[in-house]
């Protein structure tokens, strides 16, 4: 039987513009997120914040994998982030110390990147399934292209996204 792969998003780039149009080999030196193998979402799986049938938004997954093999999934990073600041309010008994991995999908690859390594992007004309999102990118060139393409208004590091700012993203603030 012939299995035909879904493209990403860096794929479908390339065969639109034209691959001599890309720069391909100064990208592939570039420092990347560490790609991470998380449990991926079950058709089933809802996001404990807002209740969305994660599987339906592949190009937007984000897992957070605990010590005793639980695995919770979200439509997009903005909802991962609301849930690692308190997660104890979407999952009773749950802590961030019971955390033994977190991904994020990268925007270009498609594919659940370290979400600690990862750069996002906010204030873009790209839009998540819950609207303003935090856009994870694999590497600061990537988010630089990213800005640059996209309109984004500012890039924050893992550490560098606060509890207020998933919230402030629903009202479309983006500080």
């Amino acid at each position: 039987m012939c299995t035909i792969s879904r493209p990403n998003r860096r794929t479908t780039l390339a065969l639109l513009l034209g691959a001599s149009a890309l720069p391909l080999a100064p990208r592939a030196a570039r420092a990347k997120a560490t790609a991470i193998d998380l449990p991926p979402p079950g058709p089933r799986d809802t996001c404990p914040v807002c209740g969305m049938f994660v599987a339906r938004y592949p190009d937007w997954v984000a897992t957070i994998q605990f010590a005793d093999g639980e695995a919770v999934h979200f439509d997009g990073a903005k909802d991962f982030f609301k849930f690692l600041h308190d997660p104890g309010k979407y999952a009773t008994g749950r802590t961030r110390d019971q955390i033994t991995g977190m991904g994020v999908s990268d925007y270009y690859e498609v594919a659940l990147v370290d979400a600690r390594e990862a750069v996002y992007a906010v204030g873009s004309d790209v839009l998540g399934p819950m609207g303003h999102e935090f856009v994870p990118l694999a590497s600061e060139a990537d988010a630089t292209d990213f800005m640059a393409d996209h309109k984004g208004q500012r890039l924050l590091s893992f550490d560098e996204v606060t509890p207020d700012l998933p919230f402030k993203l629903d009202e479309g603030a983006f500080e």
